[in-house]
């Protein structure tokens, strides 16, 4: 054979991109040379099934991925490369009759490539196969039949090779075509999944799939976190709207103006982090308040882990943050749900992070709007007589002092002013208000009703 003929064939594997033919098969040879191409094409035809187990066995042998399906499903694959096969041939004689039904074939292949996970490359690499098959046997019947004319086809290979970097493109914009679909289906059935979860509606039943793709496990501990901000827009795919902490997993997902993250526990670094921290301290008060409580071994601290998480979290100015108690399994992301959203009406309007194990009488104030609001009103309804700054004051007070534990001295150093004053303007609110703030119960009225004011105004 012509050696110009051979080198064709070894480049066939790495041709370089040309654009698409034409509807009308274009070539720059003569009438003889394409009459040698259409009389060898005509002699493939007759021995296509020939043809079509030695491209099957070849893909067998030299594309992985291609070789589990002909091992499972041998009568199909070979159906599949025949039909494809016989259009191609046939339109390299009547390209106008059997262009489209050829086209139609690769995108049919292209696309259910694409829905069984065989890689692009793969479905590349066995149309060159098959078009350097094609191109051989091309050759070689010329040269056997009529070995005079092997010179002519010389002038016509171009064309074929231009015919296989066509379907080659049809093959792959089909490919692609369907990724984007099955992506999208995807994706839209992982967020109708933890949508279902989020929302308590997911059936027990179907949890062991849920959790299959999402990638979560049935059972385990799981925490919620809630974002929302003045100017929150949707974080889109892979862009949370704060940043955790690296290492710490978590699932996304939109509800409303609300960013929901599910926080699967005890696997990531921070889970590390937390049990060395307790097993170190063994006293930090929010481990010992949770210690032996559900889905918690003696010992751990899914608080401390919480808590830690809370601290490393990246929260960009005027963003509200409320993360949820844990949870026991994959069912319980709904609750947990809930108990996020209450973390995040107890976050101050400001902005910050409130983790809801360290603020639950907070929680039980705005977990119920209308008494809480009540709450405030009974309690502070006597100062609404006094004049605003003079009522404000009172107020600014109380807090600062409830906030320094109950220290006149701590609370007179934060508003710049004597332990007396101090003292002398809470006397003058017990006064008005009929409360003493050294009972016990008057004091938890106080600092809910005060929390409500603060929490449930406007």
């Amino acid at each position: 054979m012509p050696q110009v003929v051979r080198s064709r064939i070894r480049a066939l594997h790495g041709p370089p991109p040309v654009p698409q033919m034409p509807h009308r098969f274009r070539s720059l040879a003569d009438r003889e040379a394409l009459a040698v191409l259409h009389r060898a094409a005509r002699t493939l035809l007759d021995s296509l099934p020939e043809l079509t187990d030695r491209l099957v066995e070849a893909l067998r042998e030299q594309e992985p991925a291609y070789r589990a399906a002909i091992e499972t499903e041998p009568a199909e694959i070979w159906q599949e490369v025949h039909h494809s096969l016989r259009h191609n041939v046939a339109s390299l004689i009547q390209p106008r009759e059997f262009r489209e039904a050829a086209h139609r074939t690769s995108r049919w292949i292209g696309e259910s490539r694409a829905e069984q996970g065989v890689p692009l490359d793969a479905v590349m690499h066995a149309f060159r196969m098959g078009g350097a098959m094609v191109w051989q046997d091309l050759v070689d019947d010329t040269a056997r039949r009529h070995p005079e004319d092997t010179r002519l086809l010389v002038h016509v290979a171009a064309d074929v090779w231009n015919f296989v970097d066509e379907h080659c493109a049809v093959v792959a914009e089909a490919y692609r075509q369907a990724e984007r679909r099955l992506s999208w289906r995807r994706e839209n059935r992982q967020r109708l999944m933890t949508a279902a979860l989020l929302d308590g509606t997911a059936r027990i039943a179907d949890l062991p799939d849920a959790a299959l793709m999402l990638g979560l496990p049935v059972q385990g501990r799981y925490a919620v976190l809630a974002v929302t901000g003045p100017s929150r827009t949707p974080h889109g795919a892979g862009r949370p709207p704060l940043t955790l902490a690296e290492g710490v997993p978590a699932l996304w997902h939109t509800a409303g103006d609300v960013e929901l993250a599910v926080l699967p526990l005890g696997t990531g670094a921070l889970a590390a982090e937390a049990g060395v921290a307790g097993g170190e301290e063994g006293t930090d008060p929010s481990g010992a308040a949770t210690a032996g409580g559900p889905g918690t071994d003696a010992g751990t601290g899914p608080v401390d882990e919480l808590a830690e998480l809370a601290a490393r979290l990246t929260v960009p100015p005027g963003t509200r943050v409320g993360i949820s108690s844990v949870v026991d399994g994959l069912a319980s992301v709904g609750d947990a749900r809930v108990l996020a959203e209450t973390a995040l009406r107890a976050c101050p309007a400001s902005g910050g992070t409130v983790l809801l194990d360290e603020h639950l009488p907070t929680a039980l104030v705005v977990s119920s709007p209308g008494l809480g609001a009540a709450l405030a009103d009974r309690v502070f309804g006597q100062l609404d007589a006094l004049d605003p700054a003079d009522r404000d004051v009172l107020v600014e007070t109380l807090t600062a002092w409830l906030d320094a534990d109950g220290s006149a001295q701590r609370a007179g150093a934060r508003l710049y002013c004597h332990r007396n004053t101090v003292l002398n303007r809470l006397r003058r609110f017990e006064q008005l208000t009929g409360r003493c703030l050294t009972r016990p119960t008057d004091a938890v009225e106080v600092s809910l009703a005060l929390a409500a004011r603060r929490l449930l105004a406007g």
